[in-house]
């Protein structure tokens, strides 16, 4: 198999050059760093340490998906292994997401297991969300996060020792078949961050190209390197991002529930802004 990685990095620290170093140790020879205007030292402790490999710097934070996209153009592998530069990858991670691939063509993506630092297990497989548990997802999991809605919109259920189909995996780690990934054109860059993960699995879907999470491959992700240093900006991006996949999923008779989710996802980035700025107050 012919896995190439890309890597997009935004001030991720001394994460961006253990990341690479992993997938380095991990056996993928082709990886392409896009870095997204970042300003701290990332990007020169790489190239100090690895001198060979591929930088494309943007100039500016064009987001995650555009940034992907980019990275893509200069690869050639079957498969694509995209992740955030916060991950330390297990060193037969990206040979058993390509396995996976290999043996089942009907695939287009393919998740692994994420584990916090701490440990836990992130809810990286996902499903597409129902409109009655996008909303009480969105409005119940910042004061109960262990709803029913969340619950049924994390997969909560999903097999944690076998491979299985899913709806959608988190875009911090995933291997993408190029095949597929081309045939849909990528991350839809109109996307700056967040949902453009879901928004990719969910149009390969519209393609009959399917989505699985396989456990028996897993990375550790830190998690917020990047989001958690412009936290307003990114809360805004999250719900317009959540509105613009609305928007294109809703078809139809559910296109008259628009309205509603655009109440909801207003209401929901009131509450998220305000508990930030009382979070921050109660620190400062």
């Amino acid at each position: 198999m012919s896995i190439s990685a890309i890597v997009v990095n935004h001030n991720a620290g001394d994460s961006l050059l253990a990341c690479v170093t992993s997938l380095v140790d991990s056996g993928v020879e082709s990886i392409v760093i896009v870095d997204n205007d970042s300003r701290d030292l990332s990007v020169a402790s790489v190239e100090r340490v690895h001198p060979t490999l591929r930088v494309i710097r943007t100039g500016w934070n064009l987001g995650y998906g555009s940034a992907v996209n980019i990275g893509r153009r200069e690869l050639a592998g079957e498969y694509l292994f995209i992740c955030n530069p916060d991950l330390l990858i297990d060193p037969s991670c990206p040979k058993l997401l390509g396995e996976y691939l290999d043996h089942h063509p009907d695939a287009g993506v393919v998740g692994p297991r994420i584990f916090e630092t701490n440990g836990e297990v992130y809810p990286s497989a996902r499903a597409f969300p129902s409109i009655t548990d996008a909303l009480g997802h969105a409005l119940l999991s910042m004061f109960l996060p262990d709803n029913r809605f969340s619950r049924r919109y994390k997969f909560a259920a999903v097999d944690a020792t076998h491979a299985t189909a899913v709806d959608w995996v988190s875009g911090a780690c995933l291997l993408a078949r190029a095949r597929a990934f081309d045939e849909v054109a990528g991350f839809d860059e109109r996307y700056f961050m967040y949902v453009e993960d879901l928004d990719l699995c969910w149009r390969l879907r519209q393609r009959n190209w399917l989505c699985a999470y396989l456990p028996a491959a897993h990375v550790i992700h830190s998690g917020g390197l990047s989001s958690g240093q412009h936290p307003y900006r990114m809360l805004v991006a999250h719900h317009v991002s959540t509105w613009r996949f609305a928007r294109r999923s809703l078809t139809g008779v559910r296109s008259s529930m628009l309205p509603i989710v655009f109440v909801g996802i207003v209401a929901r980035l009131v509450i998220a802004l305000v508990r930030q700025l009382s979070r921050r107050s109660w620190f400062a």
